[in-house]
């Protein structure tokens, strides 16, 4: 009995011990999650809160939009529309990506291409991103969506701007494009630190003045915080800050002009570009042949491209810009300028040109074989003596012709406000010891400067930089910067900021030899080489014609029916009116043409009577 009561007391005894351990178990851990909720709810409370918004609201960007691009009449060159996009974030799809397809199909229409570039999408991009499947939507396709919209869970329709140039391949190397933003483009963005205001954004500006006025054009991007479900679909906004437009921007190009410069050019490859002399604003800016912009916005088609890059025209070149010519006599009038202004050549003295210059051993021999007799500088100019303008060639000195060519933007960047300008060759000493790594060929000798003062030899320059030049001439030395925008529009106010220009320099150059020199010019008009093209004219032109060899025939006789026609002779002409109060300045080139006078100059003519006859009539 005692044995029995014992052992009742050391069960009871242990079960005691079992409640009190568990009691304590219990205590310890309704205790440890009273803390952790305490630490969950207190401590980490405003941190978790906000990755339960980041879970429950979506922040989407709102892309702003892109500036409009008008000419000087308002005519416009760029701008938008809006159209309707269907884009899948495949994380979000509730069945496979074929079935969605399949099942999408029956809602709107998707091409064979629009499918297998979404596939190939997906494959290379991330699943929680939205991966575009069909653009262009209209507004009835967009509302049959939208009515079925809850039976696809992860397929979003979204407005979108669309950039246009309703030109079509008028001025396309001035407006240039835009095109899908490269992981090329978002780095440079990210080091620019502006990588942020194109969030939402698919497109950024590739080439002329969407490239180049790109941060103006884009305007700045918003922002929406939506509610949204746990599948992504939106719920209700909660927040939302507007985007702001980007900046419409005016031009100097006047359309008008710029179509009848191109209808001249049909049939021709090369460069024309007008300009005022008083302000330097581009009226005209001309690249044969050209391109439709509208084929880049949503990423070329290969075969589109291939017809644009294997093209033997090369119409993608910006040709005033990037392409870089000898100029043939439309240098002259700067040769013949030197000369006067470093007392090398009286402008009366006359030397004989019996169609020839020898110097060093070697002949050098007028165009066409014509011989001009005795011969002053303005007569040299009217008639375009190589042999009067060889000779000048040694008694300037390349060095000197150099120096003073540079001023008026041979050789030299001028400033433009497009992409890709090239500097061209202005020929010196210095400039061949730098290019060439023979020490023979380092050298300079005295006949090279015969060829350069005539603009064949090294001489390598732009359109635009000729155009410039004869700009700078026309305004009597004042260098006034090329430039296309002249004001830019604010979207929300549509106050007008016009840009002011001051001259750059202004080259110090003597009245009265300017005066020979534009004399000799405006009667290259009248009874010289372009006599012909402006003849009957009611205002007084000044120009210059020019040829321009493309390769040497070492000594042979040119015929251009013997030439391959890519090989043939460039035509030029370099010209401004009225000459007494120049309004325009233009140089003009048409590749493999032959004489200036007889292709290039007629053309001039027209752009002229444009300007300052016909304009005010069919504005």
């Amino acid at each position: 009995m005692f044995e029995f009561k014992k052992t009742s007391h050391l069960l009871k005894r242990r079960m005691l011990i079992r409640c009190l351990v568990a009691a304590i178990t219990v205590m310890i851990l309704f205790g440890a999650l009273g803390a952790r909720l305490w630490y969950l709810q207190v401590v980490r409370y405003e941190g978790l809160a906000a990755q339960a918004d980041q879970n429950r609201i979506a922040v989407l960007p709102l892309p702003p939009r892109r500036g409009e691009v008008l000419d000087r009449n308002g005519e416009v060159i760029a701008r938008n529309y809006r159209d309707y996009t269907l884009t899948v974030t495949p994380a979000y799809v509730d069945r496979d990506l074929e079935t969605l397809l399949d099942e999408l199909s029956a809602v709107v229409y998707l091409s064979p291409r629009d499918q297998r570039l979404f596939l190939q999408a997906v494959a290379q991009g991330s699943r929680y991103r939205p991966q575009l499947l069909r653009k262009n939507l209209n507004e009835v396709e967009a509302s049959w969506f939208a009515a079925q919209s809850y039976r696809f869970p992860g397929v979003n329709l979204e407005a979108r701007w669309v950039r246009e140039y309703p030109q079509n391949e008028t001025a396309a190397h001035v407006i240039g494009y835009v095109g899908r933003i490269s992981s090329a483009d978002e780095e440079r963005l990210e080091e620019e630190g502006r990588l942020g205001n194109y969030r939402g954004t698919s497109v950024i500006g590739k080439k002329g003045i969407e490239l180049t006025w790109e941060e103006k054009l884009h305007g700045q991007t918003g922002l929406e915080e939506v509610e949204v479900t746990a599948s992504g679909r939106p719920v209700r906004v909660l927040n939302r800050i507007e985007p702001v437009a980007g900046h419409d921007l005016r031009l100097s190009l006047d359309l008008g002009l710029q179509r009848l410069a191109e209808e001249l050019f049909t049939g021709y490859r090369g460069a024309l570009v007008a300009l005022e002399p008083a302000t330097g604003e581009v009226l005209a800016f001309v690249s044969s042949p050209s391109f439709d912009p509208n084929l880049f916005i949503d990423g070329i088609d290969s075969e589109s491209w291939r017809k644009l890059n294997e093209s033997e025209d090369r119409p993608l070149i910006n040709r005033p810009l990037f392409g870089t010519y000898p100029i043939g006599s439309t240098y002259k009038p700067f040769v013949a300028l030197a000369a006067l202004e470093m007392g090398k050549r009286d402008p009366k003295e006359r030397i004989y040109d019996p169609g020839y210059f020898e110097f060093g051993g070697q002949r050098f021999r007028n165009a066409g074989g014509a011989s001009y007799g005795h011969t002053d500088m303005h007569r040299a100019i009217v008639v375009s003596s190589d042999t009067y303008f060889y000779s000048l060639g040694p008694e300037i000195g390349v060095d000197n012709l150099h120096d003073f060519s540079q001023q008026f933007g041979f050789g030299q960047i001028t400033g433009i406000d497009l992409d890709g300008e090239r500097k061209g060759i202005l020929p010196s000493r210095e400039w061949k010891r730098k290019h060439y790594a023979d020490p023979e060929q380092r050298q300079w000798y005295a006949g090279e400067t015969v060829s350069v003062a005539v603009g064949q030899g090294y001489n390598s320059f732009t359109l635009l930089q000729l155009a410039q030049a004869t700009s700078v001439l026309a305004n009597d030395g004042v260098y006034m910067t090329p430039h296309l925008v002249t004001s830019l529009i604010d979207p929300e106010t549509n106050e007008v900021e016009s840009l002011v220009h001051e001259p750059t320099h202004t080259i110090d150059l003597k009245p009265e030899h300017l005066e020979v020199i534009k004399n000799a010019m405006v009667d290259v008009t009248q009874s010289g080489t372009a006599r012909a093209a402006f003849r009957d004219t009611p205002y007084q032109a000044a120009g210059k014609t020019g040829t321009a060899q493309v390769f040497s025939l070492r000594g042979a006789k040119y015929k251009a029916e013997d030439v391959d026609e890519r090989l043939r002779d460039h035509a030029l002409f370099m010209a401004y009116a009225p000459a007494e109060n120049p309004q325009i300045a233009l140089a003009l080139l048409v590749e493999n043409a032959g004489w200036g006078a007889t292709v290039a100059a007629p053309m001039a003519r027209q752009i002229f009577d444009y300007w300052l006859l016909d304009r005010h009539t069919k504005l």
